[in-house]
């Protein structure tokens, strides 16, 4: 084994781990900014709408993972369809998700310790979980999978247990009660909610697609990958669902709109402070958290890797520790987001607060990686119509053309409703491709093709 190149150890069940822990922290903290712009009614329009996105998005891209199973994932695609370029946009915008998602989710859980240890500074909690995640990742991948398999089976488990606790008290007229952007009945303002909601709504399924970046490390990827996928997006479908619609229903849904911890307050409502099961849920809820925290840990690295392997970025990033894991890329992504934890008070992007700002960023980059994602499996179709392809698109072209559709409405529309961010998001996506354009000069060289791999 080369010294740049990653130890294959996952199986299915571990990349089904891995697919769904990346994204689980989702149901439990962060969609519920979404009720604040949209209520109730509005956002589960704006669900249904990004779950189909997502769902036609994982059927075609499964298909560029098993016939391009490389760590860099999107950036190995786009290279191979749209050379330097194309690869510099997939990659830098997929840095930009996977960097900016993790502040948030620390926050999190800083917040949910905070419920339980009201002394405990959240930042500090938040801090303090990169320090000992980086860590774990850095120590081995296949120990961070199996760790990562454990805590998204119980972060599963606590959700389907939320459900069952607060069903006594839920109220579908709770759930429906100015469910149209505060308001009884739909309107104009109700559609402009819908659209403005769809950072949360994304959130709820954000970095599935980071399963792929952990195919160097995946046994037979090309039948352990596909096998993962489906089954991840049908687990966070059904839980999305679930859980919005019984935390809407059991109490005034407002008082959850705007908090980084829904779930505990909505089981308080029903439950009480110092009920067993609300204790047990601040407990085992962290297992979400956790979950997409260290997934996502391991999601950023590779991408940093993979760039700087293919030569986009500084070789140094590329080096491994002697547990065979990118330990600085490990590293580099935890500066980046222990100084976003810190900067709360020094940043206010278009009056949010700092957990739905790195949100919003972190789903800015998504929605261009899910764009150049799709837009490469349409270029190879032509280009390389004789690429090994064990898994195909179903649908094709109306199945992948829906995912890319949806992309762009979405990308539209958070253009529309977050210009700041905006403007943030396109100044570092720029910083990023100079910055790539100047490491491949000094290197005095185009970087390999991986036409050869996979």
């Amino acid at each position: 084994m080369s010294a740049s190149q990653l130890k294959p150890t996952l199986g299915t069940l571990h990349l089904w781990g891995l697919a769904v822990g990346l994204v689980i922290s989702g149901e439990y903290f962060g969609w519920s900014y979404g009720w604040g712009t949209a209520g109730t009614l509005g956002f589960l329009v704006t669900t249904l709408m990004v779950a189909l996105m997502y769902t036609c998005f994982i059927f075609s891209y499964t298909e560029l993972t098993t016939a391009i199973p490389h760590a860099g994932g999107p950036f190995a695609y786009s290279l191979r369809a749209f050379g330097k370029t194309g690869a510099s946009i997939a990659g830098i915008a997929t840095l930009i998700e996977f960097v900016f998602a993790p502040p948030a989710i620390a926050m999190a859980i800083g917040a949910y310790l905070n419920v339980q240890f009201p002394a405990l500074d959240p930042k500090w909690a938040a801090a303090g979980a990169y320090v000992i995640f980086m860590s774990l990742n850095i120590i081995g991948v296949s120990i961070a999978a199996t760790f990562e398999l454990v805590v998204t089976v119980l972060a599963v488990i606590e959700l389907l247990v939320f459900m069952g606790v607060v069903a006594p008290g839920f109220s579908f007229s709770n759930f429906v009660l100015n469910g149209w952007a505060g308001s009884s009945e739909f309107s104009v303002s109700a559609i402009g909610g819908i659209f403005a909601a769809i950072p949360f709504a994304i959130w709820f399924f954000l970095a599935i697609e980071g399963a792929a970046m952990a195919a160097e490390e995946a046994k037979d990827p090309k039948r352990t990958i596909p096998r993962a996928y489906i089954g991840g997006i049908l687990t966070l479908v059904v839980l999305a669902i679930g859980v919005m619609i019984f935390a809407g229903g059991v109490g005034d849904w407002r008082t959850l709109s705007n908090i980084n911890d829904p779930l505990p307050q909505a089981m308080k409502a029903v439950v009480g402070n110092n009920s067993t099961w609300m204790h047990m849920l601040v407990w085992i809820g962290l297992f979400g958290l956790v979950a997409s925290f260290h997934g996502i840990i391991l999601g950023y690295s590779r991408q940093f890797f993979a760039l700087a392997r293919a030569g986009f970025l500084p070789p140094a990033l590329a080096k491994l520790s002697r547990f065979q894991t990118p330990h600085r890329a490990i590293l580099a992504g935890g500066v980046i987001g222990i100084a976003a934890i810190f900067s709360d008070n020094l940043i206010s992007l278009q009056g949010m607060t700092l957990t739905a700002a790195m949100i919003t960023m972190s789903v800015f980059g998504a929605i261009v990686m899910y764009i150049m994602s799709m837009l490469s499996l349409f270029k190879l179709r032509r280009s390389e119509p004789n690429l090994e392809r064990t898994f195909r698109a179903p649908g094709y072209p109306v199945v992948p053309g829906i995912a890319l559709g949806l992309a762009l409405l979405c990308l539209v529309a958070m253009l529309w409703y977050n210009e700041v961010i905006a403007v943030v998001f396109l100044v570092l996506m720029l910083a990023g491709i100079i910055c790539c354009n100047l490491v491949i000069a000094a290197r005095r060289g185009v970087p390999a093709s991986f036409a050869s791999e996979g």
